[in-house]
Parts: C-alpha cells; structure tokens; sequence
C-alpha cells in the first residue's frame, strides 16, 4: 500500500506532518508516562462513576471548581439534607463517597447535587452508565443498574470490503412511535442478514435529551439511550448480531456536545471550561453545541476511555467517529472549500485535536485489535485514513462525502443526456492511494429535512403513484433503472467499504423527520415503511432483491478498477475489477447491439446477472448465463481482443471471468 508521503504534492508539508504526528506520540508518552499502554491508560470508566465493590459502592466524580457535592436520589428522597456526601481527595480535583452495599440498590434513581463559588445546580454524574426521563416532569436522571447478561456468541471476522448497513433503532419499525432495542433485534437483524450485509451500524446510542438529533447532541456519553430500552437489551442486540455472523458498529460522537446544563455537561462544576473551551471558542455556532478541549489531560482521558468503554462493556466492533472535520479545523470547515493541500497547513487545524484522533484510533486498535473506525471527515485532509507509523491519524476508512454529493446532482441537476461517463468513473474512484474509504449512493444525511431519498429525488410524486407491479411510467421505469445502476457502479467501484441507510435499498420513499413542534411532534417520516419492500405487488420489492443480488457480487470484488469505456456521446461506461467485468449504458433512449468492450488477452466471460431482469423489475432484454469469446480487432495499429455485447438502455450488465 502507498505511503503518505511518497505524495510529491505534499513533499513541501513534511516536516508539518511528521510534526504533528511526533506531537501525537510525545503526547500519548506524556500522558502514560512510559509505563504503561495508552490503551490500558484510558481506563477512567473503571475509577470514575457509580461501582459496586466488594465492600460496597465507590463513586467518584471530577469536578475542580466544585466546593461540595452529594449523591441524592430515591435512597435520600430526594432530600439533600438526607443525602451522602461526598468528600474531596486531598491534592486533587476527585470527589468521592464509599458507601455501604445496602445504602443503594438496583433501580434507585439519582443525581449530584454541586454547590460552587457562587452558584449550585443539579447535575447528573458524568460516568453515568444508564440515564433515565421521568414521563411526568421529562427530567433526566441517573439510575443504578447492575447488569446481569451473558454473552453468548464470539465477533465475527470483520469482512475484507464490509457491507455496511447504517440503521436507528428507534426508527427501525413500521409503527409511529420509537420502537425498541429488542424489536430491532427481533424484527430488523434478520432482514439484515437475508439482504447480505455484514455490518450494522448503529446511530443514536449514546443518551441524548432531544430525540429529533438524530443522536448527535449527547449528554451522557457512557449511557445507552434508555429511549430504547434497557442496557442489557443493547447487549442482547449485539450479542444476537454476532451469533448471525454480523458485527456492529456505533457512532461515537466526540465531535461536540449538548449544550443542556442539567443533564449534560456544559457549566458541570459551574465553569464553561472544565471539558469545553473557554468563552466563544467552546461553542459550535452552526450546532448550538459545546466544543471539547483536546488539549486537557482530564478530557482527553474521559474521551479515550469513552472509545474503549463501548468496546468493552457492549462489545461494539468499532465506531464511525462523527464530526472529525469539525474537530480537526478550528472554523470547524465551514465555509471551506479545501481545493489546495495549503488549506492544510496554514494554521487552520486544532493540533491537540489531531493528536487527540490518533491517541483514539492507538487505543481502539492495541485494545481490540479487530475493530474498525470510519471517519467523517469532508475536508479530505490527507493522512485522516493512514497509518499512525505512517505519520497519519489511523482510522481504518474514511467516509466517501463527495459520492452522494455526486449523484445527488446529477439526479437533480444534471440531465440524463449530459451525464458524464469518465465523470462518474473518477468520482468513485477518487481516492488518495494510502487510504480505504465508504463508498455509498446515500447515507441518513440526504434524506434529513429538506432533502429526499435517492429513489425519491428520481421518482417524485411518481411514488406514490406508480409503483404499482402492473404500472409503468416513464418517470418510475427511469427512478428505478438509475437507482439500481448507481447503486451497482458506487459499490463495485468501492474503496475499501460499501454503505447503505436501512430501507434505501428498496428505494424507501420521502424523507426522515423526527417528532418536533414544527411537525406536530409527528413519527410519521421516523420510521421505516418494510410492508413496501414486502409487498409483492409493489415495484419496490425487486429493487431490495437487486440490491441482495448485488451484494452477492460486491463482497468477492477486489483490486484496482481498469476503466475499459468511458463514451460519453453513448452513455455508455466500462470497467473491469478483478474477476468481474461491469457495463453500463446510462443512455436513456438508445440501446446498443454487439456493443465492443476491450478484455485482458485470453479472457472469457459469462453474463452473472443484470439490472434489467424481471426478477429485478426489468424487462428481461438480455440473454442470462450466455458467454461471451473474445475476438480480435484493429486498435491504435495494433490487434486487441474484444467481446461484444447487447446493452440495452438504462441497463448494467455484470459478467464474470471464466
């Protein structure tokens, strides 16, 4: 694999990356002191919080600015003059309280209680590992829960290309209400597995107040959202996941915070800056959220410890790490175009986060080393995807973001008759050579308020109308040839991972929205629809078997993409990887006869299957299972083997080397 610096282009920015990456490792040297691993050092999970011992109950909370602190709940009636206080460790910024075994039980329920120079405020303890809301007053508060559940299954192997299946629980059931760990298990993991993929990921897991956030403003950030059940009921889901041959995957939300006081941690011991930057720097003005510190030691261990505690206690495979391009650049990005390697370099990036992002990836992998990380990162800084001994941050993929940008435009923009061949070739396979990224048509992002799902934004009213088995329209014949073709050419031409949002496969219809004030707090677009892919009658039924058959293919597809035509006049693109040969006709009105297609010497191929078959909602033009030998013909004064082929309109075809 390259190297990131055999880049000539960032020859002029190499004592700038290796600065950077010895930062990161003096750093991680600081921290451990040289005597232990940095995976073992983030072990803050283990001191801080509520534990049972074999004594008792220990809890420990850091609050520097603190001037007293008790632990108040259901054990107290809520009375802090009945409540257990707890004491400063001499010399250090910990406040802790020992308590007998009997003085809480399971399913008590509590908070803080913390008094400052000036102030007071409830709080609820930042190591909380299961948060509740009260259905009468909407608070939250901490709860005791001692879990009782054994693990059955070991993980699965990861894939060496995953398939990847982006999914939120609570709106993974057709009914409008939020809907549970345990029916997601039951109902949406098995339809999972049938349709090939070998990774869920899973949104919305740590505990956030505000259920229309999708899950990206957290307040508690070891707690499993409660919304959707019980700890155990977590563990349960991944657990039932892994005896499927499925391994799971969460997104970790390090990028910000939830401004939220109360249950949060924003202002926690009566200072904006204990986790957060002090004044103006410590707010996300686009997110109305808080920005972490990635230059505290305090921090910075409540975070790395945070990346190994899902791992450990719920056995998550790995993390899609939100908002890197926020934490890494000090403007967050916004506004940035990043279309020189300068943009880089010039001062812009918040090195303690850099360091920060490869001290997470050091822990993720030396404590579990089959995990992955993905991460979200849209400014395409080079190194986000390399190696730590390659002076790079370490994450395994990064996510693709120009992909769904991509198609998006053209499906909106863009006239079929225009659409660009050679363009769609270099788009998805647009790359930095030391790097694998997730390749997707879409992810939940496109389909959030004020955009639409793929299928949608090709089809259009047309959906709700002509879906029918017995109905074809030109608008929904066009939606769903093009929704199949560029499903198939973003996930053959792959960069290391291929992701899809749950339902889209079948071309799920709308958008998504969550309960809120502007919609009448209607679930109505916060669920998923599954009685469509079910229905027989309903043309969205082939589309979900497309996408199994595609998968099929996917997984086995491996090496560098050889463009073989790029004919923009004849819509017509070509491309071999590996074993596979794939065409495409994206021509919209024009099918092409004995259509010539370049092939390796001394190669033969036979068709495996197409877009256009009946079974996929086609019209079943062309020959299944027919080979095709190579012939000789003239090109640039010499003889090259050809094949031939039937490329009917709005069709890609996929054969196979035998």
């Amino acid at each position: 694999m390259a190297k990131l610096l055999d880049d000539d282009y960032l020859k002029p920015f190499e004592t700038a990356i290796r600065g950077r990456a010895m930062n990161a490792f003096a750093r991680a040297n600081q921290l451990t002191g040289g005597k232990t691993s940095l995976a073992d050092w983030a072990s803050a999970h283990e001191y801080y919080g509520l534990h049972r011992t074999r004594r008792g109950w220990v809890f420990r909370e850091w609050a520097p600015n603190a001037t007293s602190m008790w632990l108040v709940g259901d054990f107290s009636k809520w009375r802090t003059d009945r409540a257990y206080e707890c004491m400063r460790i001499p010399g250090t910024d910990v406040w802790e309280l020992k308590l007998p075994a009997k003085a809480i039980k399971a399913g008590d329920n509590y908070r803080l209680e913390m008094r400052w120079e000036g102030g007071r405020g409830e709080r609820i303890p930042a190591y909380a590992r299961y948060v509740v809301q009260d259905p009468d007053t909407k608070l939250f508060c901490a709860q005791v829960y001692e879990s009782k559940y054994k693990w059955r299954h070991k993980t699965p192997n990861c894939a060496k290309h995953p398939c990847i299946y982006e999914a939120h629980v609570g709106m993974g059931g057709e009914e409008e209400r939020v809907h549970t760990y345990a029916e997601f298990r039951d109902e949406v993991l098995p339809r999972v597995k049938k349709a090939g993929y070998d990774t869920v990921q899973l949104m919305a897991i740590m505990e956030h107040p505000y259920y229309g956030s999708f899950g990206y403003h957290v307040s508690s950030f070891y707690a499993a959202s409660s919304r959707f059940g019980t700890p155990d009921d977590l563990k349960s889901l991944v657990d039932t996941a892994h005896g499927m041959g499925l391994r799971v995957i969460m997104d970790l939300v390090h990028s910000h915070a939830v401004q939220n006081e109360r249950d949060g941690l924003s202002m926690f011991d009566g200072t904006d800056y204990q986790y957060f930057h002090h004044g103006d720097k410590g707010w996300h003005v686009a997110w109305g959220s808080r920005c972490f510190d990635y230059g505290k030691t305090d921090v910075i261990h409540f975070l790395l410890s945070n990346c190994r505690f899902w791992l450990d206690e719920y056995h998550f495979d790995g993390y899609r790490f939100d908002g890197v391009t926020s934490m890494l650049f000090w403007n967050h990005g916004l506004g940035d175009a990043f279309t020189n390697y300068g943009m880089y370099f010039n001062g812009s990036v918040d090195d303690d986060a850099w360091a920060y992002l490869q001290m997470a990836n050091r822990v993720i992998h030396e404590s579990h080393p089959g995990a992955i990380t993905i991460a979200e990162d849209v400014s395409g800084m080079p190194g986000v995807a390399a190696p730590a001994e390659d002076f790079g941050i370490g994450f395994d993929f990064r996510m693709a973001m120009g992909e769904p940008d991509f198609w998006f435009r053209l499906a909106e923009k863009v006239r079929d008759d225009d659409w660009p061949m050679g363009g769609i070739f270099f788009e998805l396979t647009n790359k930095r050579p030391e790097e694998k990224v997730v390749s997707y048509v879409e992810s939940h992002d496109q389909a959030l308020v004020g955009g639409k799902t793929f299928f949608f934004q090709l089809a259009d009213a047309a959906i709700y109308w002509g879906m029918g088995k017995d109905q074809h329209g030109l608008e929904v014949e066009r939606a769903i040839a093009l929704h199949k073709m560029a499903r198939l050419a973003t996930a053959a031409l792959n960069g290391g991972a291929y992701l899809n949002f749950m339902g889209n496969e079948f071309g799920h219809p709308e958008w998504i929205d969550f309960p809120r004030e502007d919609n009448g707090w209607s679930y109505h677009h916060a669920r998923r629809q599954w009685s469509l892919r079910d229905d027989p009658e309903l043309r969205f039924k082939p589309l979900a078997d497309f996408d199994e058959e595609m998968l099929k293919c996917i997984r086995d597809v491996d090496g560098a993409a050889v463009e073989l035509v790029a004919n923009d006049p004849d819509k017509v693109l070509a491309f071999k990887r590996g074993k596979y040969l794939f065409a495409f006709n994206f021509n919209p009105t024009k099918s092409f006869e004995g259509y010539g297609i370049l092939v390796p010497p001394a190669t033969e191929w036979k068709h495996l299957f197409d877009t256009d078959e009946v079974r996929f909602g086609g019209q079943g033009r062309i020959a299944r299972g027919a080979k095709y030998g190579p012939g000789l013909v003239p090109w640039r004064d010499e003889l090259v083997q050809q094949i031939r082929l039937y490329l009917p309109a709005r069709t890609a075809t996929v054969l196979i080397m035998v």
